[in-house]
């Protein structure tokens, strides 16, 4: 009941209790539920009874000591409270007592100022008549020293100075302190008052400074004659260092003094001596100016700097080094200031507007020269510095410029003399006699040897910068071969258009023989071209064109101009003679064959002084084009057989001809290819076809010649059958029906040659409505 009443009045000050009991109540009901859920399970009632009693024993037993050490802890902090608030009364009377003993004093410290600034005075009285002495003598030691630093007794001189200035900074020191006993910092008057008594020193300092730099400007001289003003000068910089550190740390350190640094400190001597001898060693190059230094005298220049610098590297490592500390490590020094110098003069070369030779002395002096045994490169120089540490001459983009620039200046040469030397061919050209011939007696002429030497020899000297450069010179020779070769062919096509329109004139009468020089010239072009493309690396071929150059492609073009242009030549002298062929005159007496066979001998004759392949080329271009007129001669229809023995006496004629024919080509089968279809094969072929007696037969004819010969038409054919004169309307239709539908392809590597030969249209006003022509 009590229970119930403590947890009633419980619920009504925290009603999260109630909620709680019922939470508990439900859940008690629940594990009840399922314990007892049957009859006999309630024979172990009394054993959950007595567990859940101990449990709830326990829980009681640790809630009761859990609240004894809180009410513990709460007593404690309550005793410490009491005794800190008694404390704190203590203290406040005392603060209270103390402040009223501070008021009574006011007067007595008041009564205490006048005594203070006596004081004050008598400090600065003091100090005015102990440094009386000093400050009578500042000006005789501020003449005394200049007169020392003027005769360059530096060390006597630098000693004064030192004096003097630890006059200057004891005196304002004194004043500081005086000045901080009053409560007051030193006034601005005192300060320009001191520096004003003081002003010589400053001076002096300048130019001590002055005569130091002077020294230490002229140290490779200096070394070489009488180091002893350098080694004083080097003595003086590392006491000026000395003192520096010194004050520094003195005013630095964890207990640091309020004094502050006397004026000019710190001087960094150390940091100008290095400072000066760079400026020391750029001022051999400040000198050098533009125009003395232009064409070959940039080379000479380069070399004088290699001597220079080499030099003054041995009088730094042999004397310098033994007047200065070790860790000046004065070679190193020297060595990073000559390159740094070097660097921002080859820069201003480079942007000057050289040539190639001036360009070519510049890579190979930075690429090769400077790093070579002969100067950084020396056993000596390689122990004392890294050429990491130094960095490079000239930038990898610079480098990139200095090339390109080189390549532009070669390409404009190269250009220009090609242009001269196709001037001069075109020249010789015009010339009343025949072209020089090389030790094999092939024509030939300057032009080959020219532009051969020229790139050959460019590449050669680009090679001696590097690999790289070569192949950018290489690129750029086959590009501008590719212009003159260009030009080159259109000069051929133009000297053939006036040699046709001169005709008459017979200016030139070595035409010929020049474009047959001019395909030898060809020749060698392209062994040349082979020779420079091979020397190309495999990874820059075509590197540094965007569109690749391709002379080769230029040659082949120039070689099948000057091919066809030869051709034509030989058409123009053949041209008289083609009329009388298929004609009864020629039937009778054989005439004209015999002096075409002249000309062909003639033409082939000099084709021999061509040099292979074109030779052989140019004779098989003349066979094909001596069987093509010929076979043209016989599609004019001239001669129309009336019976059979014209016929035979026709074909046998022909086959004479083909007989003339072959023995002037005789020699191409042993000197070259033989092509695929020989066109001289053509004559007996067609021979055949007309001496045929049974014209039944000209359907089997038909089919054999147009198996050899696919490119046969029905206009030829039917030229054929017109020649023979006995082919009835029938056979002609049957023949050409059978060609129409037996009409095969061309094969492949199948040279056409009855494309080559137009039919004259037929002089018929009219035709019959047949069946063909339907």
């Amino acid at each position: 009941m009590t229970l119930g009443n403590n947890a009633g009045s419980l619920a009504q000050v925290w009603p999260e209790v109630e909620r709680a009991e019922c939470l508990a109540r439900g859940a008690a009901l629940k594990w009840a539920s399922g314990v007892f859920c049957r009859p006999e399970h309630l024979e172990r009632l009394s054993q959950y009874r007595k567990r859940e009693s101990q449990r709830t024993t326990s829980i009681h037993t640790r809630l009761k000591s859990m609240v004894q050490s809180y009410l513990e802890g709460v007593g404690w902090g309550l005793e410490q409270l009491q005794e800190a608030r008694a404390e704190l009364k203590e203290v406040s009377q005392s603060l209270k007592k103390a402040g009223l003993e501070s008021n009574g004093n006011t007067d007595g410290v008041k009564s205490l100022e006048r005594l203070r600034e006596v004081s004050v005075n008598h400090c600065q009285l003091l100090a005015a008549v102990s440094n009386l002495p000093r400050l009578y003598s500042v000006r005789s030691m501020v003449l005394e020293t200049e007169r020392l630093v003027e005769s360059r007794r530096l060390l006597e001189a630098h000693a004064r100075l030192m004096d003097l200035e630890q006059w200057q900074d004891d005196i304002l020191w004194q004043l500081h302190g005086a000045a901080g006993t009053a409560g007051s910092a030193l006034s601005t008057e005192d300060q320009e008052l001191v520096a004003k008594y003081f002003s010589g020193v400053g001076k002096l300092v300048d130019a001590l400074g002055k005569e130091l730099w002077a020294v230490v400007s002229s140290a490779l001289a200096l070394a070489r004659q009488n180091p002893t003003p350098f080694v004083s000068a080097v003595r003086i910089v590392e006491r000026e260092e000395a003192l520096d550190q010194a004050l520094l740390e003195e005013r630095g350190g964890p207990r640091g003094s309020s004094r502050p640094l006397p004026p000019g400190r710190p001087r960094c001597w150390r940091a100008c001596f290095f400072q000066v001898l760079e400026e020391a060693v750029s001022a051999r190059f400040r000198s050098v100016s533009y125009l003395h230094t232009r064409g070959p005298g940039l080379a000479g220049h380069l070399s004088a700097l290699q001597h220079a610098i080499m030099a003054d590297l041995a009088t730094v490592r042999h004397l310098l080094e033994h007047c200065v500390p070790s860790h000046y490590q004065i070679t190193r020094a020297y060595l990073r200031a000559s390159n740094h110098c070097l660097h921002a003069h080859l820069a201003q070369v480079s942007s000057w507007d050289l040539e190639s030779g001036e360009i070519f002395a510049v890579l190979n002096w930075v690429l090769h020269i400077y790093n070579s045994p002969d100067m950084m490169g020396h056993p000596e120089l390689v122990t004392e510095m890294e050429k990491e540490e130094l960095g490079p001459l000239i930038s990898t983009e610079g480098l990139e410029q200095l090339q390109n620039k080189y390549v532009q200046s070669v390409r404009k040469s190269v250009s220009e003399w090609m242009h001269k030397a196709l001037q001069v061919e075109l020249q010789d050209w015009q010339r009343d006699q025949e072209p020089d011939t090389d030790h094999e007696g092939f024509y030939q002429t300057s032009l080959p040897t020219i532009i051969t030497q020229m790139l050959e020899e460019n590449a050669r000297v680009a090679l001696m910068i590097g690999q790289s450069l070569r192949d950018q010179t290489i690129q750029m020779g086959l590009y501008e071969m590719e212009n003159l070769l260009n030009r080159f062919r259109e000069a051929l096509v133009e000297s053939g258009k006036e040699h046709r329109k001169d005709l008459s004139n017979n200016k030139n009468k070595f035409y010929l023989h020049y474009l047959l020089a001019s395909i030898s010239n060809c020749i060698i072009l392209k062994k040349s071209t082979e020779s420079l493309q091979q020397q190309q690396s495999s990874r820059s071929a075509g590197q540094f064109s965007r569109t690749p150059s391709n002379p080769l492609a230029a040659l082949d073009r120039a070689v099948r101009r000057a091919c066809r242009l030869v051709m034509d030549q030989l058409l123009l002298d053949l041209q008289p003679l083609l009329p009388g062929l298929m004609t009864r005159h020629w039937l009778v007496q054989g005439d004209p064959t015999p002096k075409l066979c002249t000309i062909l001998e003639h033409h082939l004759e000099l084709y021999g002084r061509v040099r292979p392949p074109c030779r052989q080329r140019l004779q098989e271009e003349a066979q094909w084009l001596m069987v093509v007129e010929y076979v043209r001669a016989l599609m004019q229809k001239r001669m129309v057989c009336r019976n059979a023995e014209e016929r035979r006496q026709l074909a046998q004629q022909m086959v004479q001809d083909d007989q003339q024919f072959r023995e002037i080509f005789h020699g191409l089968e042993g000197e070259g290819s033989v092509p695929e279809v020989n066109p001289l094969a053509l004559l007996p072929v067609l021979a055949d076809f007309i001496k045929l007696k049974d014209p039944g037969m000209l359907t089997l004819e038909v089919s054999g010649l147009a198996a050899k010969y696919p490119d046969i038409s029905e206009e030829h054919v039917s030229v054929l059958l017109d020649i023979r004169g006995d082919v009835s309307r029938d056979i002609r239709g049957a023949v050409l029906d059978l060609l129409e539908q037996s009409a095969p392809p061309l094969p492949a590597g199948y040279r056409p040659i009855f494309t080559d030969i137009l039919v004259p249209p037929s002089t018929m006003a009219f035709c019959l409505p047949t069946a063909k022509c339907a």
